[in-house]
C-alpha cells in the first residue's frame, strides 16, 4: 500500500477536513470500524464513496444520556444507515446457554458494553426520535434474518418483521452493494435533501430489488398478485406453530433461488412486503467491491487497542461468496445465497500483495477462504437447470450432479498465493466441505485433481490442526441437519492420516460437533461419545445448538414440525435436557463421569458404559 491512508469521516472534523459541508449518508454501526472489505459497514461505506456519495460512519455510538453520538453529524441529505455487526448481536453476546461470553470480538479491547442488545431497533428509535423526517435504512445480518415474522431464542417468542419495532423505513436483506447502489441513485436524481414522505412516494412509485416495506394493502405496487407468495400472518404464527414452519419452507427456496418470487406477509395490519432479491454479482462486480481503497486497518481511534476480530482476519484473503452446503443450523445461504461468486485470480493477488506489503506482516496469510474454503469457482455445469432450481443444498441429500466440483482453480490459486514474494506459507483457516473432495464425480480427470488438492491441502496448507465440521456421528440427526454421512469423515480421516504418515507430518483434525440440535436426543450423544473415543478424538471445538432467526434449525426448534416434510421433531429445551446431551463431549473428563454413568444407567446403556469407561465399571 503506498501514498496516504485515509478513512471514511468519523467525526466532525474529519469531515471539515475534508472540505464538506454536508453529508449524503451516515452510517451508523454496531462494530468498531476497521476498514476492510471483511466488515460490512467499510463495503457500504466504501461501495456508496466510489458512487460519489459523501459518507460518514459512527461506530458503535453511545446510546444512552443526551445521544451526542447521533447528533455529532447533524442530518444526511439521503437518509440514516443502520449496519448492527457482522455477527447478530445477540449471538455475539450470549452462548447457547444465554451467558455473556468472554468477549465482544467486534469492540476494542473486547468490551462488552460498547454496543446494546438489538443495535437495530436501538439506534433506529433514537434516529426517529431526534430527526423524524430522515429516512433510516436498515442493512446487515441482524436485520437480513428478522425481515419477516421469526423466532427469538433470547425472549422465547415470535417476534414481528423488525421494521415494525424499530420504526425504519426500509429494510436491505442480503448482500448490500447493488441494492444501496440502486437506492442511492434514486435518491440522488432526485436533486435535493429527501425527507420521509417524499422517500416513501419513490420506493412506492419504485420498488427497490432486495428490500422490504411495511405497506397497507392498497399501497402494494401492483397489487397482491397471483404470482406472490403470500403467508401466513403473523397473528397466525402466533396462534399455530405450524403455520411458521410451513411460511419458513416458502423463505428458505426464495431466498436461494435464482428467479425469486415476492413474499408478502399480514403483520398488525399491514404488510412486510419482501421485494425479489438481485441476481448474484458477477466476478467483475465482487472484484470491484473488493478492490476499493480499503486501509485494511482499524480507524486511528483505536491506535493501541485490540479489535479480536481484526486480529482474526488482518491477514486472512476471502475468494469467493456464497454456499451451497445448505446446513439447517446455518445462515449464510439465507443472507448470501447458494450460489457462488468467485473473484478473479488477478484481485485475489492484488489483496495478498497489499497484504505482503504491510509493515507488520511475517510472511503467514491466516486463511485463503470463504463460507466455506473449498467451492471457490464451484457452479452448475448447465446453469439453466440451476436458474430453475428450488432446492436449498446443492449437496444434500446428495451431490447434485449438475454441480461442477472442480478444484483445480483453487489449486492453482494456492500454488500462486505460494510463489509471490514475502509468502512463506498460506494456511486454510476456514472449514473444508470433505464431501466435496471425496465426491465421485464420474471423470477420472476431475477425481484426479481433487485428490491433488485433498494432498496439497494437507500438506502445505494446515497450521498443525484442520478444521472440519461433521458436527454428528448419528444418521437421522445428520440427515436434518442436512450434513454428509459420517461414513465419509472416516474416508477423509484415513486419508488424512495416511499423507500425514508419508509426509512425515504430526498434524492433526480438529472436528467440531453440536449437543441438542433438533432430533438429536441424550443417547444419540452417548453413541456420538463412543464413536469419538473410538477415534482417539478427546473433543474441543463443541457446542450447544443455538436457534438463530431463519434457519431451518430454529423453525423446526421452536415449532416442533420440520418445515419441509411438518413431521413432528424433538429436540431437547431445558437446561437439564441440553445439559445431559452436551456432558457427553467430555466423556473423558473425572468431574463429568458420575453423571454420564447415572445417564447411560438410566437408559439401560450398559453396553455404551463398558466401551467408553472399561468393564471395571
Amino acid at each position: 500500500m503506498t501514498g496516504k491512508l485515509t478513512w471514511l469521516p468519523t467525526t466532525k472534523k474529519e469531515v471539515e477536513r475534508l472540505g464538506w459541508d454536508e453529508l449524503d449518508v451516515i452510517l451508523f454501526s454496531g462494530d468498531a470500524y476497521i476498514d476492510h472489505p471483511s466488515f460490512g459497514v467499510a463495503v457500504i461505506g466504501r461501495t456508496l464513496e466510489a458512487e460519489g456519495l459523501r459518507v460518514a460512519i459512527v461506530p458503535q455510538p453511545d446510546w444512552h444520556g443526551d445521544f451526542r453520538d447521533f447528533k455529532k453529524l447533524g442530518r444526511p441529505r439521503l437518509f440514516f444507515g443502520i449496519s448492527p455487526g457482522c455477527m447478530d448481536s445477540m449471538v455475539n453476546k450470549y452462548t447457547a446457554n444465554k451467558r455473556l461470553r468472554s468477549e465482544d470480538a467486534y469492540s476494542p479491547n473486547g468490551r462488552h458494553d460498547m454496543r446494546p442488545e438489538y443495535p437495530t431497533i436501538v439506534y433506529t428509535q433514537i434516529l426517529k426520535q431526534l430527526y423524524p423526517d430522515v429516512p433510516v435504512v436498515l442493512g446487515g445480518i441482524e436485520a437480513s434474518l428478522r425481515r419477516l415474522t421469526h423466532y427469538d431464542y433470547w425472549k422465547d417468542s415470535l417476534q414481528k418483521c423488525i421494521l415494525v419495532p424499530s420504526g425504519g423505513d426500509l429494510l436491505m436483506y442480503g448482500m448490500g452493494e447493488k441494492p444501496m447502489v440502486s437506492l442511492a441513485h434514486l435518491l440522488m436524481e432526485q436533486g435535493r435533501e429527501i425527507d420521509v414522505k417524499t422517500f416513501r412516494n419513490l420506493m412506492l412509485r419504485f420498488p427497490q430489488r432486495q428490500t422490504v416495506m411495511l405497506l397497507k394493502e392498497k399501497e402494494i405496487p401492483g397489487g397482491i398478485r397471483p404470482d406472490d407468495i403470500v403467508l401466513h400472518s403473523h397473528e397466525e404464527c402466533l396462534k399455530d406453530k405450524r403455520c411458521q414452519s410451513e411460511n419458513f419452507r416458502h423463505i428458505e427456496e426464495e431466498s436461494n433461488k435464482y428467479n425469486a418470487q415476492r413474499i408478502i406477509q399480514g403483520v398488525d395490519g399491514l404488510y412486510a412486503v419482501v421485494n425479489t432479491p438481485y441476481q448474484p454479482l458477477t466476478q467483475d462486480e465482487l472484484d470491484k467491491s473488493f478492490d476499493l481503497p480499503y486501509t485494511r486497518l482499524p480507524h486511528p481511534k483505536y491506535n493501541g487497542k485490540r479489535i479480536p476480530a481484526f486480529d482474526m482476519i488482518k491477514f486472512s484473503v476471502c475468494l469467493h461468496r456464497g454456499c451451497f452446503g445448505g446446513c439447517a443450523f446455518c445462515t449464510i445461504s439465507a443472507h448470501q445465497g447458494k450460489f457462488i461468486t468467485s473473484r478473479s485470480k488477478e484481485s485475489i493477488i492484488r489483496e495478498v500483495k497489499a497484504i505482503a506489503a504491510m509493515p507488520d506482516f511475517k510472511g503467514v496469510l491466516s486463511d485463503l477462504g470463504g463460507p466455506s474454503a473449498n467451492m471457490y469457482a464451484m457452479h452448475g455445469k448447465n446453469l439453466d437447470i440451476c436458474h430453475k432450481c428450488t432446492r436449498p443444498a446443492c449437496i444434500h441429500p446428495k451431490v447434485c450432479p449438475n454441480i461442477n466440483t472442480d478444484h483445480s482453480q483453487l489449486l492453482d490459486i494456492y500454488r500462486t498465493v505460494d510463489k509471490i514474494p514475502g509468502i512463506k506459507k498460506s494456511f486454510i483457516g476456514s472449514g473444508v466441505r470433505y464431501d466435496l473432495l471425496l465426491h465421485d464425480t464420474g471423470d477420472q480427470r476431475i477425481n484426479k485433481i481433487n485428490m491433488e488438492y485433498t494432498r496439497e491441502l494437507i500438506m502445505h496448507h494446515v497450521s498443525g490442526r484442520l478444521k472440519v465440521a461433521p458436527e454428528h456421528t448419528s444418521e437421522q440427526v445428520l440427515n436434518i441437519m442436512r450434513k454428509p454421512s459420517f461414513k465419509l469423515f472416516y474416508d477423509f480421516k484415513r486419508i488424512f492420516d495416511r499423507i500425514n504418515k508419508e509426509a512425515h507430518l504430526k498434524q492433526q483434525i480438529i472436528p467440531y460437533f453440536i449437543s441438542s440440535h433438533p432430533g438429536c436426543t441424550a443417547e444419540d450423544m452417548a453413541e456420538l461419545a463412543v464413536i469419538t473415543k473410538s477415534l482417539d478424538f478427546h473433543l474441543e471445538q463443541v457446542q450447544d445448538f443455538t436457534p438463530t432467526p431463519m434457519t431451518v434449525s430454529t423453525e423446526t426448534w421452536y415449532s416442533g414440525y420440520h418445515p419441509y416434510t411438518l413431521e413432528k421433531v424433538f429436540s431437547a429445551k431445558s437446561p437439564k435436557e441440553k445439559l445431559a446431551q452436551r456432558q457427553f463431549f467430555f466423556w473423558y473428563k473425572q468431574e463429568e463421569r458420575k453423571n454420564i454413568l447415572n445417564e447411560l444407567r438410566r437408559m439401560g446403556r450398559n453396553d455404551l458404559i463398558e466401551k467408553l469407561f472399561g468393564k471395571k465399571l
